[in-house]
């Protein structure tokens, strides 16, 4: 049921279908929003993703549509307590990322708004291997992302991408700075935050995230409105 918010944005706890499969999340539309982004979630529940509901919170303030989006299903979160098996496998989860771009595409409720990703580490990995197969995906920002299980995928990814580590990550930098150079992309940028470390808990390095994907998707998404138009979707095989 949806509830109308103070500021003015409807908020809906939705579930999503896929195949067998149903995923939980939450969907927050801004009025007058430009485009969605997609903030997936690997964890037990939705309403424990405290930092990930700050930086969708942030986004909206933007204006920004969100979905927050729980990608594993119960029964696969109760054996990665033990395995974290899913929460890395990054092919299993750009498979679940693939199918909510295309619920997104069909909903009456966003199928006019423009897609966007936002993913970190093993999550950041998914969102740019997702984006690589469904190029109806118009813009992605991948914060600490693991790109090293994404292999040659990379060279597919034509949507504008945003990477951004923390100064402090190392060997996350080298693998991004990587990884820049195998994606295609005509517009791909590396952002290093300094003094942040790999989950970004310093004070300020999550605002600042935000002000970044914000800039990127502010350009990316709204050129893709004036546009009209992205490249045909491809099939994640």
């Amino acid at each position: 049921m949806y509830k109308k918010q103070a500021f003015e944005v409807e908020e809906q706890i939705i579930t999503v279908q896929l195949g067998q499969v149903k995923l939980e999340g939450e969907l927050v539309i801004p009025e007058d929003a430009q485009g969605i982004v997609v903030i997936p979630s690997a964890k037990s529940s939705i309403k424990y993703e405290h930092r990930l509901r700050y930086l969708a919170h942030l986004l909206r303030q933007a204006g920004w549509a969100t979905i927050l989006i729980h990608l594993l299903t119960e029964e696969e979160d109760r054996l990665d307590q033990r395995s974290k098996h899913f929460r890395c496998n990054i092919l299993h989860l750009a498979t679940r990322l693939v199918g909510i771009t295309d619920w997104l595409a069909e909903n009456a409720m966003t199928c006019n708004l423009k897609i966007g990703y936002f993913g970190a580490s093993a999550l950041g990995g998914a969102a740019l291997l997702a984006a690589a197969q469904r190029t109806k995906v118009c813009s992605v920002v991948a914060r600490s992302a693991y790109t090293y299980l994404i292999g040659s995928d990379l060279t597919y990814l034509q949507a504008p991408t945003l990477l951004i580590v923390g100064g402090e990550d190392y060997p996350t930098i080298t693998m991004n700075e990587d990884a820049l150079l195998q994606i295609p992309a005509h517009d791909k940028r590396l952002e290093v935050i300094p003094n942040a470390s790999h989950k970004f808990e310093e004070p300020g390095t999550l605002e600042e995230t935000a002000r970044l994907a914000n800039q990127w998707f502010k350009h990316h998404l709204q050129l893709a409105n004036s546009n009209r138009t992205c490249l045909q979707t491809l099939s994640l095989v």
